[in-house]
């Protein structure tokens, strides 16, 4: 790094006075001038002794001739520099200069040698061309020119505060830094026009690019404060703050690496590391673009998860699941997967995710528009809306975490609820949800299990979801009747379509389920087999709950000691409300012809009748 011109007698110098020389005095020893003549002032640098002569010294340094001539010693020898700016080093350039040698500048010594010659009192009140006026020259035609150069710069002043603070250096280089970046930003956002591209002109000028701009990277290696401040400076300049948003993943992917997000433990880090980086994150944070789509959803992820294992401030949390509720159509399925990182009673943090849903709900039904305008819609739009894909989303989450044994039933069902209505087109998304979670938690009641089924709409089911419903164990009687009713009305209104009645609905009934109505004979052939399939289930179903009543009777009936002999023989149907009401719904079903109890409430079982499906 340093170019001597001036290397002078040090073979010649005898064994006995190199044994004699310090480990300083051997590196001074090469470039001072002679060594006729002795050293007469020994300077401590940071610790580190300098063997030197007065005279070079005190002709520029201005701090050293105040020492000198304030001494009260007639002959000063040592003189103590305990807080150099840059220590040993930045001292060491700072006397080659009082001695006349040689050596290099650059911009990675420039700021501690700016920073001892302020220190050093080195003005041009001492001697023309003075090492201050030296280095502010560099500074000025050199280092602050370009944004590679000043970056350099200001991170080396990360280690000279305050001197680098009180003499402006630190914000001279921070403002170099915004100007140069504003103007790359420009010329970059110009270069379309100049091609002549007009479309990618346009694009570039929303910047909505994931891409960081080239210089992007060597902001990473300042520190947060630094980094922070650089950014401000940047848009109080004109800098673009949705441009930003790359420039902040860097820096987080870049410091905030090494966290062990999915530990089972606790913190690995040092206390002293966990609170840095808690420090950066909610920094970060603080620096996150207002506009939206400007951070992607799985990086708002991250942080989330960082500030949860971080512990950062419940704001800076809040703060983020607001984000990702603005953006949650653009989530995906991993994106919600946030675990716990060390012990909770589920596995996901449920609750957070329930917060990010409430806040994208929250944003719908005020009705602002936060997404593109309409002169930034390059893009086709999806078929699917927002609402639809938020659905699917929250379904898809659902059955994911529907298996977790410690989830609670009221947890699931205020999640679910959080669906719309309207983003549902088919409930068979929530009926997968319903029947994982059921299948998880075999030890619920029957009524947590009609709390659980009164989630999803049986008249939205798919006929594959119909059909598994129907003989699914796990579902209570009573939805299961109810997926078999309305199936069993929708064939009928899809074969009176099929056969030209005069139903209105009868044509989108039948669009529903097949893309073909030509060949109706064979949609009536096959819905014919469906109708006696499903015939056959509703009678199984009728001779399970009888088979229930009996055995509950005959429980009943050991234990009361006031039943008749008599009691046993007769049929429960009219005992119990449950099937009174059931016989009646099932009364309506056209193709059953089952017949209601009479006005009585008396029922007389019949065995043709209860055999009997015509």
């Amino acid at each position: 790094m340093v170019d001597l011109d001036d290397e002078r007698g040090v073979g010649s110098m005898n064994s006995k006075k190199k044994e004699l020389l310090s480990t300083a005095m051997e590196r001074t020893s090469e470039w001072i001038f002679s060594q006729e003549i002795p050293s007469d002032v020994t300077v401590h640098a940071a610790g580190t002794p300098f063997a030197l002569h007065k005279f070079p010294l005190v002709s520029k340094c201005g701090y050293i001739r105040k020492l000198v001539s304030e001494s009260s010693e007639a002959d000063l020898s040592d003189i103590e520099l305990v807080d150099v700016p840059g220590g040993a080093e930045a001292f060491e350039l700072a006397a080659k200069f009082c001695y006349g040698i040689n050596f290099e500048i650059s911009t990675e010594n420039i700021a501690t040698l700016r920073c001892a010659a302020e220190y050093l009192e080195m003005t041009e009140d001492y001697a023309v061309g003075n090492l201050v006026g030296r280095t502010e020259a560099y500074l000025k035609e050199v280092a602050l020119k370009s944004l590679a150069g000043a970056i350099t710069v200001l991170h080396r002043t990360e280690s000279l505060f305050p001197i680098a603070e009180k003499m402006k250096l630190v914000s001279r280089c921070i403002d170099a830094i915004a100007f140069l970046a504003c103007k790359e930003s420009q010329f970059s956002m110009t270069a379309g026009n100049e091609d002549g591209n007009a479309i990618i002109s346009s694009m570039a000028s929303h910047h909505k690019s994931p891409f960081a701009e080239w210089w992007a990277e060597d902001l990473t290696i300042l520190r947060i404060d630094i980094f922070q401040r650089v950014l401000i400076a940047m848009t109080a300049r004109g800098y673009k703050q949705y441009a930003l948003g790359p420039i902040l993943m860097l820096y987080a992917q870049k410091s905030l690496r090494g966290l062990d997000i999915f530990g089972k433990g606790r913190k690995k880090i040092e206390p002293e590391q966990e609170h840095k980086k808690r420090v950066i994150l909610e920094t970060i944070v603080g620096l996150l673009p207002r506009e939206k789509n400007t951070m992607s959803v799985s990086f708002l992820s991250m942080l989330l998860r960082a500030a949860m294992y971080l512990e950062t401030t419940v704001a800076c949390r809040l703060d983020l699941e607001k984000r990702m509720g603005l953006q949650l159509p653009q989530a995906v399925l991993d994106d919600l997967l946030i675990p716990y990182s060390f012990t909770g009673d589920t596995l996901f943090d449920v609750d957070t995710v329930q917060r990010i849903m409430t806040n994208y709900l929250e944003y719908e039904m005020d009705g602002r528009r936060f997404g593109f305008n309409a002169d930034e819609e390059y893009v086709s739009p999806p078929p699917p809306s927002d609402t639809e894909r938020v659905g699917k989303l929250m379904e898809n989450y659902l059955a994911e975490i529907a298996s977790d044994r410690n989830l609670s039933v009221s947890r699931f069902i205020n999640l679910a609820e959080l669906v719309p209505e309207q983003a549902r087109l088919t409930e068979d998304g929530m009926y997968r949800a319903i029947d994982i979670y059921l299948k998880a938690h075999p030890s619920l009641s029957e009524l947590e299990r009609k709390k659980v089924c009164s989630l999803m709409d049986c008249q939205k089911l798919s006929r594959e979801a119909c059909a598994h419903a129907a003989q699914n164990d796990r579902l209570p009687v009573q939805t299961v009747v109810q997926v078999l009713y309305y199936e069993q009305q929708r064939m009928r209104d899809t074969m009176n379509g099929s056969l030209g009645g005069e139903s209105p609905a009868a044509p989108r009934k039948l669009n529903v389920y097949s893309t073909d109505i030509h060949p109706v004979s064979d949609d009536l052939s096959r819905l014919k087999r469906e109708n006696e399939d499903l015939k056959i289930e509703l009678v199984k179903m009728k001779m399970r709950l009888r088979e229930i009543e009996k055995s509950t009777l005959k429980s009943a009936g050991g234990s009361s000691a006031g039943s008749t002999p008599s009691s046993a023989d007769k049929p429960p149907l009219p005992r119990k409300s449950f099937i009174n009401s059931m016989s009646k719904k099932l009364g309506r079903l056209y193709p059953f012809g089952i017949a209601p109890p009479n006005a009585k409430g008396k029922m007389k079982p019949s065995k043709d009748r209860r055999h009997s499906i015509s």
